[in-house]
């Protein structure tokens, strides 16, 4: 009886963090709302696009914060205030008429409200799975990317039928409901409980300590240049397949939907396969195929089949790194930690985010920022080389 009650608490702690995931995972679909808020409000498209920059960038840095917090007052309370902060920013967003009205609805209230809940389930899973970190983060992280394409054709049709503000307001009420469903999922195992081989933690970082190594430096380095492609192409994959491949609006529709379904795929996958052949060898896999993806789509960018497969690739590259990290942070600096160790080193992604619209900014065509992504990405796959288990710095 006990062992069943103590199974029901790990799915219940599963489902819980994939039903969250899912709805700050609407994030992704912020392509299909760049065109009609230029059109509703004759705003500029780096502008629009701003605004999702910031509620990525925002959400990261809030991780340093809500990884601490969950690991004191626990995920269930901080994934609840997370998500009333994400339906509260969509309100906003609802009644912005201003650029500034819009970046603190969505991008403020919005990257908090992603940040308080984005840890939560993560450091659940990883203490309920610990033998299974890869599968288990590629199932929450993969649910994060997956949340695009759940609602990508649902947003698309409320946006045509109701305008861009009022899908604002659909969104915080539904992910409100959902959200909180799962939130109240969440719990952690007891030590009780982690006698049954629950909990393992092989060597526990506390986060000064990993401050401390060297492995810490390098990994940030490596989620920056492993999440950089991905972000500057989800932020703009309609837009690059109408301006830059030259589809027509509903065939770039599909643009969405098929970075979603590559982006939970290759989460779910990757995060696997690194449970097989480790997590440093699928990073340098990984960056191998970004760097050919994004070379490609710098030169070879006028056919709609090539497009998407190469688009595919680098997105489900991008969900690769996003669900191996947790699990490597977890290898390298144990799971006791884990939310505060991960909130650290996720700051790289955020920081990948406002180094997208940068590089954009500094080239007069796209194609010159995908080259540029390219060869950043090899830089990436030379540092894969020589990263190593953590060592103190003397």
């Amino acid at each position: 009886m006990r062992e069943k009650s103590i199974e029901t608490k790990r799915w219940q702690a599963l489902l819980g963090g994939v039903l969250m995931q899912l709805c700050i995972g609407g994030v992704y679909t912020w392509s299909l709302f760049n065109q009609p808020l230029i059109d509703a409000y004759g705003w500029e498209r780096t502008e629009v696009y701003t605004a999702y920059s910031l509620i990525i960038f925002i959400f990261a840095f809030v991780t340093i914060f809500s990884g601490r917090l969950q690991d004191k007052i626990g995920p269930r309370k901080v994934a609840t205030i997370g998500i009333l902060f994400f339906s509260s920013g969509l309100i906003v967003a609802s009644m912005a008429r201003s650029l500034p009205m819009l970046y603190l609805g969505y991008s403020v209230l919005g990257g908090i409200g992603v940040g308080m809940v984005y840890v939560c389930p993560l450091s659940t899973s990883l203490k309920w799975y610990p033998k299974k970190k890869g599968m288990i983060t590629g199932i929450i992280i993969g649910a994060f990317g997956l949340g695009g394409f759940v609602f990508n054709f649902v947003l698309s049709y409320l946006i045509q039928t109701i305008g861009v503000s009022q899908t604002f307001l659909v969104q915080a009420f539904v992910y409100a409901v959902v959200g909180l469903i799962g939130a109240q999922m969440l719990s952690v195992p007891q030590q009780s409980e982690g006698r049954t081989t629950i909990l393992v933690n092989e060597i526990d970082f506390k986060p000064t300590l990993m401050l401390k190594t060297r492995t810490f430096y390098l990994l940030c380095i490596i989620y920056f240049l492993g999440s950089l492609s991905g972000l500057i192409v989800i932020g703009l994959a309609q837009d690059i397949a109408r301006e830059v491949v030259g589809l027509t609006p509903q065939i770039a529709g599909y643009s969405v939907a098929v970075a979603a379904v590559a982006n939970a795929s290759g989460r779910i996958g990757w995060g696997a396969v690194s449970d097989i052949f480790g997590r440093l060898k699928v990073f340098s896999l990984l960056f191998l195929i970004t760097a050919f993806s994004m070379l490609t789509l710098s030169f070879w960018t006028h056919n709609a089949i090539v497009y998407f497969l190469i688009l595919a690739l680098i997105v489900s590259s991008f969900g690769g790194f996003l669900a191996t990290f947790p699990a490597i942070t977890s290898d390298y600096f144990g799971s006791f930690y884990f939310g505060s160790n991960y909130g650290l080193i996720y700051q790289a992604y955020g920081v990948a985010s406002l180094a997208g619209p940068f590089i954009l900014g500094l080239t007069s065509q796209d194609t010159h920022a995908f080259f540029i992504a390219s060869m950043l990405a090899v830089g990436g796959f030379i540092l894969t080389l020589v990263v190593r288990p953590p060592k103190l710095i003397r």
